[in-house]
């Protein structure tokens, strides 16, 4: 079941969400709904507790996506990858970067935090 907010948003990104929705033939509600939903699930590192924090700093990606990457990978060496496989190869490497860049946020939180030593 959806809940219904009212939230005061900046016109600037009231506008930007607007334009958004006219060009996609969308609601104006759907769009600012996909623009927050993965922010719910990414967190700011520095909001999360100490144990989280840790965790995030020795996060991998899952086997079975770590695999496919490096088969994709080797694929892309030898040039031969389809298209569905190269769409594949650049998602995996999306996950990959994002990945990456937590880790270091998690990091830079961690030895802030006196979690970890900084590294010299």
């Amino acid at each position: 079941m959806a809940e219904i907010v009212t939230i005061e948003l900046p016109e600037t990104l009231a506008q930007r969400a607007k334009e958004i929705a006219a060009l996609t033939n969308r609601r104006l509600e759907d769009v600012l709904v996909e623009w927050i939903d993965p922010a719910s699930t990414e967190l700011p590192v520095e909001s999360l507790p100490d144990d989280w924090v840790l965790a995030l700093c020795d996060r991998e990606m899952e086997p079975e996506q770590q695999a496919a990457l490096s088969n994709l990978l080797a694929g892309n060496r030898e040039a031969q990858l389809d298209n569905e496989e190269a769409s594949q190869l650049d998602e995996l490497m999306q996950v990959y970067r994002c990945g990456l860049v937590r880790k270091a946020q998690a990091l830079k939180v961690a030895v802030e935090r006196g979690l970890k030593p900084a590294l010299s």
